[in-house]
């Protein structure tokens, strides 16, 4: 009888060993945009960014990710250093919310199951959905086209670890490379504003998501096989 026992603990920590933690929680940093209007700095946060966020922990060193951000996207000429953008003087506010699926990499064993202080490094990709306003500018004023929407590559580096046993607490900085060109005006989709074209034609729009997540794990720990 007491080594059925010890079979079932055994059973109990094999399952266990491979279940899945869970954490799901909020972003809370910074937005800026890099495109043909304002500054042409990658990590500047100038307007507020938040969302929410799941992670699936398949292993100590990835997960699967999903996530829901959005932000004002804002940028203005005034502020490049570039003296022909001074010169133009165009600004424009736009409102992108994103979803986004991925993988993330630990790039050290971060394992859910041990008791012990977690931390690591790590870098995220997927594909991000992006939904915006198509603009186009008139006699100066940025203008909407309607409703569009895009792909974007996220590209992500950060730092977590968990805290209270059951909080991670993380920092991060989000470029994402989008496949459309006029979030900020610059090249409108439109055949009838084509007029309105101005800058690199060649080169679509960028944003960045600078900040802070916090998320709170749930799901099985392993149960310790009888000695």
């Amino acid at each position: 009888m007491k080594r059925f026992w010890v079979y079932i603990f055994c059973i109990c920590f094999a399952i266990g060993a491979q279940a899945q933690i869970h954490e799901i929680g909020v972003f809370v940093g910074g937005s800026n945009f890099i495109g043909d209007v304002g500054a042409t700095e990658y990590i500047k946060p100038k307007q507020p960014a938040y969302g929410i966020m799941y992670r699936w922990n398949k292993s100590p060193r990835h997960s699967w990710r999903f996530s829901y951000i959005q932000s004002n996207l804002v940028a203005d000429d005034a502020d490049s250093e570039i003296d022909a953008r001074k010169q133009r003087n165009y600004h424009f506010n736009n409102v992108v919310r994103e979803f986004s699926a991925g993988l993330e990499f630990d790039f050290f064993n971060y394992d859910m199951h041990d008791s012990k202080p977690q931390a690591t490094p790590y870098v995220h990709t997927g594909l991000s959905y992006v939904m915006y306003d198509g603009l186009y500018f008139a006699n100066g004023k940025d203008k909407s086209d309607g409703s569009r929407s895009t792909f974007a590559i996220p590209m992500t580096v950060g730092f977590k670890g968990r805290v209270f046993d059951i909080f991670v607490l993380g920092f991060e900085v989000g470029v994402r490379m989008t496949f459309k060109d006029d979030i900020d005006g610059s090249n409108p989709t439109s055949s009838k504003h084509k007029a309105a074209r101005f800058g690199n034609l060649t080169s679509n729009d960028w944003y960045t998501f600078t900040g802070f997540t916090l998320t709170y794990t749930f799901g099985d720990k392993p149960c310790f096989c009888a000695q």
